[in-house]
């Protein structure tokens, strides 16, 4: 993954579109998605502080764009930086975010029972 520094500006040439624009919090509920409230926490950042600075400089905090369940998101830590809140119960077991952040600082485990979601049923 190249830095933000290193890479310029694309124009992807976007048109306005017909279509609705797809809706990442629909698909997660369309994929039957179910957890345990109180199982243990499957998906560790090692060192979240350096998403809010290190990251966020360097790669524009790429976890936000690859989880196609959008369960990483940097958001306001109310003195005027970011902080990384995880929302682990939209999460898809794809394992993107173990295989694409770029400092290795997220590890996916197997949740505890099986939850997830329901590929039979979609």
């Amino acid at each position: 993954m190249k830095k933000l520094d290193e890479v310029a500006e694309l124009d992807r040439g976007w048109r306005d579109r017909t279509l609705a624009p797809r809706d990442r919090l629909a698909a997660v509920f369309n994929a039957g998605n179910q957890h345990e409230e109180d199982q243990p926490v499957h998906l560790r950042v090692t060192d979240t502080t350096l998403c809010a600075t290190t990251c966020a400089k360097e790669y524009g905090n790429p976890c936000q764009n690859f989880c196609p369940a959008g369960v990483y998101e940097m958001v306001d830590d109310g003195n005027g930086g970011k902080r990384l809140q995880i929302n682990a119960a939209n999460c898809v077991h794809c394992k993107a975010c173990d295989i694409k952040d770029p400092y290795a600082q997220i590890t996916w485990v197997t949740p505890e029972g099986g939850s997830g979601p329901n590929y039979q049923a979609m």
